[in-house]
Parts: C-alpha cells; structure tokens; sequence
C-alpha cells in the first residue's frame, strides 16, 4: 500500500470516463481484507467485524464523489470507526469474543502462533476502547500518527498520548505471563 491506498484500486476507469460501480467495486475487493482485520481488531467479532465492514462500504459507496477524491481507504477506515463508536454508544457496553471462541486464521498454523494471537487479543482486551482503536490503526495497521488523528478526527498530540498509555498498558499486560506458584 502506498499512501493508505491498495495499488490496484484505480481511481479512474482506463477510458478515462468514470465509472462509478467498476471503480467502487475494483476498490472494494482490493480493501475489503484489511477493512475486515480493522474491524474484528476493534470489536473482537467475526460478525459484528463484517456488518461493520459492510455498513462502511455502503456509506463509502453513497458518498463515493468524495472519498475518491482524497483517499478511499482512509475515508472508509474512518467510517468503520465511526460505526464501531455508534455501537458503543447504542449498548453502552463491549462485549467481546472469548478467545478461544476467536476463528482462527490461514497464518501459519504454529500453536505459537495461536498463542501469541491469543495473548494479543487478551491483551487489547484490557485497553478501553479509545486506547484499542489508537494501537490497532497506528502499530497494527501501521498509520502514520498523523493519518490516525486525520481518520479518528482527535489531534495529534492525543493520537501520541493515547497511543503511549496504550502501549504501555499493553506491555504490562503482555508481561503478565500466567504463573505458578507453589505454596509451601
């Protein structure tokens, strides 16, 4: 990805007309995967991760004029944000998948694997929602500090300090390896 945008997503149609449906849908299929890790990174629900996909693709597409002309994929990221934020505040609460409820990917099929992914998500668990949303668009998506602040619509200076606490709160949690003790 060069600039937040999948290469093969063309912003205009090789006729050089524009062809609204070729293009939204050559741009859906080339971001639909990363949209559907952002969005079970947020909510830790296959199902929920793919309404939320599905509902920001559809706003994507009504307000297609506009997100073509900066950046698709970050406009679409954002919405997906913005709908994960409407469900918090609909239920007042988060409910998240067990982890051992959580579809396990086509990675590399390791039981380390396995088990580093569910110390992750155990982990991201812990951080509040804000704190998630921060650390999985900036160290797991890999967005700049600016892009997040641009995609969330909060200043940098939170972006960097939300992100810091996060981190933080993530470290302790990751070095929190379950331990036994003996009593004697």
């Amino acid at each position: 990805m060069v600039g937040g945008r999948p290469e093969d997503v063309p912003v205009l149609a090789s006729t050089g007309t524009w062809d609204r449906d070729a293009e939204f849908t050559a741009f859906m299929a080339a971001a639909s995967p990363a949209l559907a890790r952002t969005a079970w990174l947020l909510c830790g629900d296959t199902h929920r991760a793919e309404e939320l996909v599905q509902q920001a693709l559809v706003r994507t597409y009504l307000a297609w004029p506009t997100a073509r002309e900066r950046d698709p994929l970050a406009y679409t990221r954002r919405t997906l944000a913005n709908l994960r934020i409407d469900t918090w505040r609909k239920h007042r609460r988060e409910v998240l998948t067990a982890p051992a409820d959580v579809p396990e990917g086509a990675v590399d099929g390791t039981a380390e694997v396995h088990a580093e992914r569910d110390r992750l998500v155990r982990a991201l668990a812990t951080l509040s929602p804000r704190q998630r949303r921060i650390v999985v668009l900036r160290h797991l998506e890999g967005l700049s500090e600016r892009e997040v602040a641009d995609d969330l619509g909060v200043s940098l200076g939170t972006v960097k300090s939300t992100a810091s606490r996060g981190l933080g709160q993530l470290r302790t949690a990751l070095s929190d390896a379950p331990t036994t003790r003996s009593t004697t």
